[in-house]
C-alpha cells in the first residue's frame, strides 16, 4: 500500500497591494526602514490599547507576561505586511524626497 503524503494548507494569498508592498520592500532598504518604523508604531499603539495585558482570572502567569511583547511586535509586523496605515508610504516618499 503506498503511503499517503501528508498535505499541508497553502497560506492565503495576499493581496495585489500587499504583494506590491512586499515585492518594493525586498528592492528598496528606503521602503523596509519605513515599513519597519510603521509596525514599531503600530505595536506601540496596540500595547496602548491593551492588547497583551495579563488577564484578571485563568491568565497564563510570567510567561505570557514575557512574550506578550513579541506577539504584538509580530501582528504589528504583519498588518503592515497587509497595507498597514499609510504611515510607512508617507515616510518612504517623505524619506525618498530627502535623498
Amino acid at each position: 500500500m503506498p503511503e499517503t503524503p501528508i498535505l499541508h494548507p497553502s497560506p492565503l494569498p495576499a493581496s495585489p497591494r500587499a504583494q506590491a508592498a512586499i515585492k518594493s520592500a525586498q528592492q528598496d532598504p528606503l521602503r523596509q526602514a519605513a515599513q519597519d518604523l510603521e509596525a514599531s508604531f503600530i505595536a506601540e499603539m496596540l500595547k496602548s490599547a491593551g492588547l497583551g495585558k495579563s488577564r484578571e482570572s485563568f491568565g497564563g502567569g510570567a510567561g505570557e507576561d514575557q512574550f506578550s511583547t513579541f506577539m504584538i511586535r509580530a501582528q504589528a509586523e504583519e498588518m503592515t505586511k497587509a497595507g498597514g496605515i499609510g504611515l510607512a508610504e508617507s515616510l518612504y516618499h517623505a524619506l525618498k524626497e530627502r535623498q
